[in-house]
């Protein structure tokens, strides 16, 4: 029986895209060596998934950390020509202010039971974001709390002991085949996978096009449990 609901972040609650991450698209782009902007998110990913994946334990660096350290690659590489702390300052707010999904107040509204985010940003980012949209999870889960990053099972073990849960109990709904399917499978854990565009293959996974499509499924457990 399921007692409760983890969920991804960026993505799944809040969109990839908005005013702070484009000014930091746009200026890394037209103040370095990068030949368009779609080059230069790619290049930024690849670095940003290269240093989250070797960030774990005694080796764990903050987002902030990241991106600073990132930052300075982007100087020596491809030769930025920037101010780092207006870049920096923008990837904050974009951590706290990017836009929701349409779907998301009303999910929270709505979901019987409780939601717990999780994030590779730090908590102190996803609290500010809840109180700017008015959303009220029941917790938390942070990468600083975990000292670990998505997929790492460490992030999901460390939902699991905040909410009190067994694998078994929960599930993930997340948009990321790398990061969430295959992180919470590797912790026991049912993945959801929202795939809003319907451009996503995970063979085997229950996949859905809004968090709206996962109610039916908790109202059924919801009344299980009653």
């Amino acid at each position: 029986m399921i007692k409760a609901v983890f969920v991804d972040y960026t993505g799944t609650i809040v969109k990839d895209e908005g005013p702070d991450i484009q000014e930091v698209i746009s200026r890394t782009y037209r103040n370095s060596d990068i030949e368009s902007p779609q080059a230069m998110v790619s290049y930024w990913w690849k670095l940003l998934n290269e240093y989250e994946k070797k960030s774990c334990g005694s080796s764990y660096m903050s987002e902030d950390d990241i991106v600073d350290e990132l930052l300075n690659i982007c100087e020596r590489e491809i030769h930025l020509e920037e101010n780092l702390e207006e870049l920096h300052a923008a990837f904050q707010r974009f951590w706290m202010y990017a836009p929701v999904y349409e779907d998301t107040k009303e999910f929270f509204e709505k979901c019987p039971l409780p939601v717990y985010i999780i994030s590779n940003n730090a908590g102190k980012y996803i609290e500010e974001s809840m109180k700017d949209k008015g959303l009220h999870p029941a917790g938390i889960i942070s990468s600083d709390m975990a000292r670990a990053y998505k997929p790492h099972r460490a992030v999901f073990e460390k939902a699991l002991e905040v909410s009190g849960c067994r694998a078994d109990e929960v599930i993930h709904i997340g948009d990321s085949v790398s990061s969430d399917v295959e992180g919470a499978m590797a912790a026991g854990i049912r993945p959801v996978l929202i795939d809003r565009e319907g451009e996503k293959a995970a063979g085997g996974i229950l996949s859905v096009r809004s968090l709206i499509e996962v109610l039916p499924f908790l109202d059924s457990q919801s009344s299980q449990a009653k």
